[in-house]
């Protein structure tokens, strides 16, 4: 217990040199799908994310010759994959995708029509309009309806305490505005977050384990940009202007920010493990940006009734984490900080006589609560190589927690082994 009370005087020390805005977040599709709580279960690569402690873990409880008792872990040696994700809340995209349509035709006839006729473009478009009140209609049920965009890149490699990653997070929300006078298409948020992380974790006991770990990030932002009549025309030189923007500070190192992670992991019993980790514990702005320290803590619970560690092998997971204890973005109530979620995963087509790690085919189904809203996923890999994700979560649009929610839907494919 005294790892733990120094452990917590660290990190509340440490929160205090910074507050304010969001760090990058590397989205993990199985975490994501059990609620996001996830810093005590730590069992493969996740831990590179969430809890460095967790790499004490690999090869040591799914080691399947030496500690059987210890449940189904799959990827005993090593985890290194490559994935590639992308995300969108497509019930409001399909929804609002022909109203953009219409936008852009009327803005085509009213452009063809001034110049035609030698009259203002803006004078056309509100006579046209003016004449089809229907659209106007359309426009206002999706004024300011957000139409966020993910998309996110990995490379991973986690071995028995010693993890790292390379990924980037890129995030657009486009939506159309009614205007006051004349509607328009506004993209207000746009930024790309690309970080290199790397840690590692020592066991001082066969229960306790620590980790630490540091990571180099940057954070490209572009400021508001609206799309209307008085602009259409040069839609093209505007986006080329903002991508000649972005790549042209790529590799400007002097705004890199460095940062650091901190874990501990104490595996309570046999079934129960505890877990706490402050992350993102920059040292300086991220483009301008105070960023707040994500301290969590949490358990996992995995009854050894519901596991087999078998060629047909089983796992089963229960997490509940009071995450983010420092952020105070929209108003956050005390039990939007609780995340909870579980997970079974079962081996489908195997070789019998063999532990897991030969197994051809495996299922993964997952839910759970993220900040008051339900979250769900689905996984299948195949041949250990191949695998496929799709994870669903919502994230909060509204000024307090529980007004406005935005459901995502991500998906995910991941090679490696």
């Amino acid at each position: 217990m005294n790892y733990c009370k120094s452990f917590l005087m660290l990190a509340t020390s440490l929160a205090a040199l910074s507050f304010a805005a969001k760090a990058p977040t590397h989205h993990s599709l199985r975490a994501e799908a059990m609620g996001n709580a996830h810093v005590a279960v730590v069992d493969d690569k996740e831990a590179i994310y969430f809890n460095y402690a967790g790499l004490s873990q690999i090869n040591r409880l799914g080691n399947y010759k030496l500690r059987p008792e210890q449940g189904y872990y799959p990827r005993n040696i090593g985890d290194m994959r490559l994935n590639l994700g992308g995300a969108g809340p497509f019930e409001t995209y399909f929804s609002t995708y022909n109203v953009a349509k219409d936008l852009q035709k009327i803005y085509n006839d009213a452009n063809n029509t001034a110049k035609l006729l030698g009259l203002s473009s803006s004078k056309v478009l509100m006579d046209s309009l003016a004449a089809h009140p229907e659209l106007i209609h359309k426009i206002n049920n999706y004024d300011h309806k957000s139409l966020t965009m993910k998309i996110k890149m990995d490379a991973e490699m986690a071995f028995h305490g010693f993890g790292g990653a390379v990924w980037v997070d890129g995030n657009i929300s486009p939506h159309l505005d009614g205007g006051l006078i004349i509607p328009y298409l506004a993209v207000d948020t746009f930024y790309v977050d690309g970080v290199a992380q790397a840690g590692v974790a020592y066991g001082f006991t066969d229960n306790l384990s620590v980790g630490v770990g540091v990571k180099a990030a940057k954070r490209h932002k572009v400021e508001m940009m609206t799309l209307d009549i008085m602009n259409y025309a040069t839609l093209q030189d505007t986006l080329e202007d903002r991508y000649h923007d972005a790549t042209d500070h790529i590799l400007d190192f002097s705004s890199i920010s460095m940062g650091m992670d901190l874990g501990v992991l104490y595996q309570l019993t046999r079934e129960v493990r505890l877990g706490m980790s402050l992350r993102d514990v920059y040292f300086k702005d991220l483009a301008g940006d105070k960023i707040t320290p994500n301290l969590s803590a949490g358990f996992n619970y995995s009854p050894r009734f519901f596991n087999k560690n078998t060629a047909y092998g089983r796992k089963f997971n229960f997490a509940c984490d009071y995450a983010d204890a420092f952020g105070k973005g929209n108003n956050y109530k005390p039990l939007s900080h609780v995340n909870f979620g579980l997970e079974v995963e079962q081996n489908i087509l195997a070789w019998p006589g063999y532990n897991n790690a030969f197994r051809a085919l495996a299922l993964r189904v997952s839910g759970g609560f993220k900040g008051g809203y339900p979250t769900a996923g689905i996984a299948v890999e195949a041949l250990r190589f191949f695998t496929l994700e799709i994870a669903t979560w919502a994230e909060e649009l509204g000024y307090y927690t529980g007004q406005d929610e935005e459901r995502v839907y991500m998906a995910e494919l991941s090679i490696g082994f």
